[in-house]
């Protein structure tokens, strides 16, 4: 999951981005148009170079499972979300802008959301707002700088992911779960459920025990559920043990202590003798 960030001087906020180089919901945008607009931000001689400035997170799927998945509370993707966020704007802070006005993509209940952040930024207007990519051009750019990230960073994932064994007969496999037909999986999609590459992927190759490699998020709903369908993952039943003591964490570290020991005086060590020097 990537998220963005795009900052510049409030003036240039809609000639320079809405009519000058059509920033608009970046979902609206082709592939195309939002890498051209990415390239125009990182060439030096234009003007969204010289003007603006850009960041984003990258969060590994594996990262956002392993939290969310946690046995001792939940880190849920919210206030993951919450914290990338949070963590980008504090690092415009840092590079010493003078930051006046903040605009947020929503995510969940939108006032509940700008309280939070009005909190940790009190000397800003801070806005959160539902589709405040189509309603806000830096949360436009902001937007664009994301997905143009997302979708290098999946190709070149992807590209590492298909693997020629040395010394083969050049039948190319993936290197995670079972053989591939590459001619078949051209890509493996963006990420979303809706996109049918994407799903169809996941059927393809997914290993009945074990799922997926680390380029899954074992705690997204669709992976969820598509380990639970009959004749795609295999049933595992786990034999419960009938012990008639139960035993403690704590009791495996004192197992080895004699009983007429005394704790107490034997707490910083036991007396030696002379002998041993």
């Amino acid at each position: 999951m990537v998220y963005g960030l795009f900052y510049l001087p409030l003036p240039l906020s809609d000639p320079l981005l809405r009519q000058t180089h059509h920033f608009d919901d970046s979902k609206v945008l082709t592939p195309t148009v939002r890498s051209n607009l990415m390239e125009k931000l990182c060439t030096p001689s234009t003007d969204l170079h010289t003007q603006c400035g850009w960041a984003v997170d990258v969060m590994s799927a594996r990262d956002i499972g392993a939290n969310m998945m946690k046995p001792a509370g939940t880190y849920n993707l919210n206030a993951q979300a919450m914290d990338a966020t949070i963590a980008l704007i504090q690092g415009v802070y840092k590079r010493g802008v003078n930051v006046k006005e903040i605009y947020i993509d929503t995510i969940g209940n939108p006032e509940s959301y700008q309280r939070k952040l009005e909190r940790v930024f009190p000397t800003a207007k801070v806005t959160v707002a539902k589709k405040a990519d189509s309603l806000y051009p830096c949360v436009s750019a902001a937007s664009v700088c994301a997905k143009v990230t997302r979708d290098a960073a999946l190709e070149v994932l992807y590209e590492s992911y298909v693997v020629k064994p040395e010394g083969g007969d050049g039948d190319e496999e993936m290197s995670g779960t079972k053989e591939a037909k590459v001619a078949e999986e051209e890509s493996w999609g963006s990420g979303y459920p809706s996109d049918v590459r994407c799903t169809s992927w996941l059927k393809r190759n997914m290993h009945p025990v074990f799922g997926w490699g680390s380029e899954c998020r074992f705690s997204w709903g669709t992976a969820k559920d598509m380990m639970d369908l009959k004749g795609l993952a295999a049933k595992v039943d786990w034999p419960v043990e009938d012990d008639d003591e139960t035993s403690r964490l704590t009791d495996y570290f004192s197992a080895g202590k004699e009983k007429d020991t005394d704790e107490l005086g034997s707490w910083f060590g036991k007396p030696v003798g002379v002998d041993v020097f």
